[in-house]
């Protein structure tokens, strides 16, 4: 995967099997989502964007992606070979528009070694993250006070003070010096596999991320919103919206959600497909919501339920028992 950069393809391949061959579970290839495919190894849940050109990569597919990551505690990544005319460096981190990228080389180093990149590119050059609490203990035990080793390092004593308290970064070459004089490694690894916190991102983004998206559009189905569910649509996704319990004791229940929306049969299974796909790496449920009179239970092994059924329900517990119900 290094190199000349090679076609699109042929590069999404390639990291399907290299994470197929390390023990991932990987989904199957979306090209016209705003992720290309997900992957899971045990806890590591990866939402994966390909571009040969980074720059290429806009705020609107950022937002989205962002929304599942936090949804799904999955970790979001772009592999990228080039920004401008630039090639992207082997063991640095990039960003764009707050999701981190890297070069191919860098995705296997993590992937096979499980060895992490330690550089972020920004504005002004690279930087590294220092450890402060082992340079602030090593530097102590050195007798060394604050100005002693800021002028060793030729840096400022409030430099060195803010390296401890993780209040700035530093420049790779000032944290190479300062590991010398310390003779102990005090740069941190940017673990881009870290499982996220988990957030009740349904409440804290319906509001406010549906605003200014392209596509303006109400929360869908209505009917789920009613029985206690937060709804939050998808724009460039293989479903249509993300649902999720708002009660705490079935909060955990996020469901991949997908309206019939005159679509006919054939597009509905195929649509089902790919969402029982995803629905196996993410380890969440599925669910078709159908408006139409016709009387389905299930679309390929996915749980149907009309809206008139739902209307009869109480609370979100009867819809989940339902669901269960069907799949079975």
């Amino acid at each position: 995967m290094s190199g000349v950069p090679m076609h699109r393809d042929q590069v999404l391949l390639e990291i399907t099997e290299l994470l197929a061959s390390h023990g991932f579970e990987t989904s199957n290839i979306y090209d016209r989502s705003c992720f290309d495919m997900m992957a899971r190894r045990e806890l590591i849940l990866l939402l994966l964007k390909v571009l040969i050109n980074v720059d290429g990569f806009t705020s609107q597919q950022a937002q989205e992606i962002k929304r599942l990551a936090r949804t799904f505690l999955a970790s979001p990544l772009i592999v990228g070979f080039k920004s401008k005319t630039e090639p992207l460096e082997e063991d640095v981190v990039y960003e764009r528009h707050g999701i981190p990228v890297v070069a191919p080389e860098t995705l296997r180093n993590m992937v096979v070694d499980e060895v992490y990149p330690e550089v972020l590119a920004g504005r002004g050059g690279y930087y590294v993250n220092i450890n402060g609490e082992i340079l602030k203990e090593v530097r102590e035990r050195e007798n060394l006070s604050l100005k002693d080793l800021a002028d060793i390092a030729h840096v400022s004593r409030e430099t060195i003070y803010k390296y401890e308290h993780g209040m700035v970064r530093a420049y790779p070459e000032t944290a190479m010096l300062l590991e010398n004089i310390l003779n102990i490694k005090i740069t941190l690894d940017i673990d881009l596999f870290k499982t996220p916190e988990p957030e009740d991102m349904l409440k804290s983004d319906q509001a406010s991320e549906t605003e200014g998206n392209p596509q303006d559009i109400s929360p869908e189905p209505k009917e789920l919103i009613k029985l206690g569910f937060g709804v939050l649509p998808t724009y460039r996704t293989p479903f249509d919206a993300i649902s999720q319990a708002n009660s705490r004791k079935e909060k955990e229940n996020i469901l991949l959600t997908n309206l019939e929306k005159n679509r006919n049969s054939q597009a509905l299974k195929k649509m089902a497909l790919n969402v029982k796909d995803l629905s196996d790496i993410t380890k969440k449920e599925a669910v078709f919501i159908m408006e139409s009179k016709r009387v389905v239970e299930c679309i390929e092994g996915i749980p149907a339920v009309n809206t008139d059924e739902i209307c009869e329900m109480e609370n979100c517990r009867e819809f989940i028992q339902l669901l269960k119900e069907r799949k079975n």
